[in-house]
């Protein structure tokens, strides 16, 4: 069974919220020349900021946020930021697999940006809905 995709849009005012939250101020994340100086193809989200948003959609999906049991990532590849009012989209999807224990449900989660796949291995475990 698929569930609802859940779109996220991220802008760089919210990498400087994000910034300032964590105390991670990596000017790769916010200046252009400093990103593509070292390689990137500009300025991108931070990998823990990207993580939260696809967790929020599986809290979402869970129905409360401590109905999420284990949620787990790997990074596949940077979500670039533009400079402009509009940013850029994360799109998340999943599909629910075979229960993972009594009362449980494991959810495998597809998470892109740009049409490319920004996480891989992304898989959650949440209490089952009654």
């Amino acid at each position: 069974m698929e569930l609802p995709t859940k779109t996220f849009r991220v802008t760089r005012a919210d990498l400087v919220r994000y910034a300032g939250a964590s105390g991670d101020f990596n000017p790769i994340h916010w200046s252009d020349r400093v990103a593509t100086k070292v390689g990137l193809p500009g300025v991108i989200a931070h990998g823990m900021f990207t993580m939260a948003l696809v967790g929020r959609a599986v809290a979402e999906w869970a129905g409360a946020p401590d109905a999420v049991v284990d949620y787990g990532v790997r990074f596949a590849r940077p979500v670039v930021v533009p400079d402009d009012d509009a940013g850029t989209e994360i799109e998340v999807n999943a599909k629910v697999r075979e229960g993972a224990g009594e009362g449980l449900t494991r959810i495998d989660i597809t998470a892109t940006c740009q049409g490319e796949k920004v996480l891989s291995q992304a898989r959650a475990v949440i209490r089952t809905p009654r």
